[in-house]
């Protein structure tokens, strides 16, 4: 049997079996579903428990933290070679998989899909994790409107108009919404004509935004930055308030993450879209849809609608809660908190696309040594075959996806209750904190029946 799609993504017509959530399923697990749901979720209520006893003053300082680099290491990572080194990398790579999507073959085996929907997008994370913000100097567009601004002798930090405070990054929130749609909805997602499309709307709405308000509409707008900023939160690397690049512990790096607004819908976003990932391919839903006489495309699009909505909703409410109970009203709050949502994004995206990179990745950099799919060998893996020993360890696999979905919300937990002790009177902080629980635990329960439903 072929490969199969995983949301959008594409493989190969090879005898290679990639089930959708990766490798690993109910039967692989070491202990019974039920128990390992109920184990997790009791280990995040018993740490919030413990975390009430002995953590009770906030012990993250946010961007004002860290140890400062060696001078001639932040010099050289500051200076103007090196950034346009890494600027014109990017470009380079997003030119030579240009001519994958505008002149490649209508097949699987055109790397321009792998290159979009596994090493760009499912790849950000590792890559945010282990360099930091690295995808704001490698953005391909950024590179270009920065050129364009050069030629012209125009300051890239000037636009046509004033993009207002109160946009924040809403306009990244919708576009995270448009690409999860492109990725899990979209019929005939692995076809050039819809890629193309997509892509071609991305560049207009990204490069025209630039052109309007100037280079910050970048962090403000394109999806993919927002969410390499994102995750590069929980990096060991970051930049404190006096301008040194430092190395600071990844939840102190995660408190840094100032709230602004769409903050809540764009994790939001990140995290419902990944659940809808995992509902999606479950079995009762393919079997329901199927047998609904419904559109499949409307299905899917009110269904992912509709999981965006639901963490949004609760999360809101749930931290609007909290602050009724500490009586620390602030319509805020759910910006403040937005950063304990992170982690258990993360812990999603590790338990659902690990695998799918591991070994799709290797196929998509096997065929782009051929990007026209007329015989090339540009970089000698061509006749390379993927490397499927990791199929070998379903238990670890299964083990690995428990291990992150539960590690994340942990994490979250921490990351909220040194907010909440920050915050909130010292005398309500744990009971303001206990709506939030609910949520995570829910979240916790969900995301783990999701992921071994298929």
């Amino acid at each position: 049997m072929a490969i199969v799609m995983h949301a959008g993504q594409v493989a190969a017509a090879t005898p290679i079996m990639v089930p959708m959530h990766g490798i690993g399923g109910r039967q692989d697990l070491p202990v019974p579903l039920g128990l390992a749901v109920t184990g997790a979720a009791v280990a995040i209520a018993l740490s919030f428990v413990i975390l009430g006893v002995a953590w009770r003053s906030p012990k993250y300082r946010g961007a004002v933290s860290g140890k400062a680099l060696p001078g001639a290491v932040t010099a050289t990572l500051d200076s103007a070679g090196l950034r346009w080194t890494v600027r014109l990398f990017g470009l380079a790579v997003f030119l030579y998989a240009g001519m994958a999507l505008l002149a490649g073959a209508d097949r699987l085996t055109n790397p321009i899909f792998g290159f979009v929907y596994i090493l760009v997008w499912v790849g950000l994370v590792p890559l945010s994790l282990v360099l930091g913000p690295v995808w704001r100097t490698l953005n391909p567009l950024r590179t270009l409107h920065l050129l364009a601004c050069r030629v012209f002798r125009h300051d890239p930090r000037d636009g046509l108009l004033q993009l207002s405070p109160r946009a924040g990054v809403w306009p990244a929130a919708v576009g995270i919404f448009a690409f999860a749609w492109l990725e899990l909805v979209a019929p005939d997602r692995a076809t050039l004509l819809v890629l193309q499309t997509w892509l071609a709307l991305y560049l207009v709405y990204t490069l025209f935004g630039a052109v309007l308000f100037g280079d910050r509409w970048f962090s403000a707008a394109d999806p993919f930055e927002a969410y390499a900023t994102l995750m590069a939160k929980l990096s060991p690397w970051g930049r404190r308030t006096d301008g040194a690049i430092v190395a600071r512990r990844p939840l102190e790096n995660l408190d840094s993450l100032k709230p602004r607004p769409g903050l809540v819908g764009l994790v939001a976003a990140l995290l419902g879209s990944t659940a809808y990932d995992g509902f999606s391919n479950s079995s009762s839903w393919i079997a329901w849809a199927q047998d609904s006489g419904y559109s499949a495309t409307l299905l899917g699009s009110l269904a992912l609608t509709g999981f965006v909505l639901f963490v949004l909703l609760t999360y809101s409410s749930a931290t609007i809660l909290a602050g009724r109970l500490s009586d620390s009203s602030r319509t805020a709050l759910p910006g403040l908190f937005a950063h304990s949502v992170v982690p258990i994004v993360l812990g999603y995206v590790i338990a659902h696309y690990f695998t799918l990179l591991v070994l799709e990745g290797q196929r998509t950099l096997i065929y782009l040594s051929d990007p026209l799919s007329n015989g090339w060998n540009v970089f000698g893996t061509g006749l390379l075959g993927v490397n499927s020993t990791i199929t070998e360890h379903s238990t670890a696999i299964a083990t690995l996806q428990v291990g992150a979905v539960v590690i994340g919300h942990l994490l979250g937990v921490v990351s909220a209750h040194d907010r909440a002790v920050a915050l909130f009177p010292r005398s309500r902080a744990l009971a303001g904190q206990v709506p939030l629980l609910v949520v995570m635990v829910a979240y916790t329960v969900g995301g783990l029946l999701l992921l071994f439903s298929a």
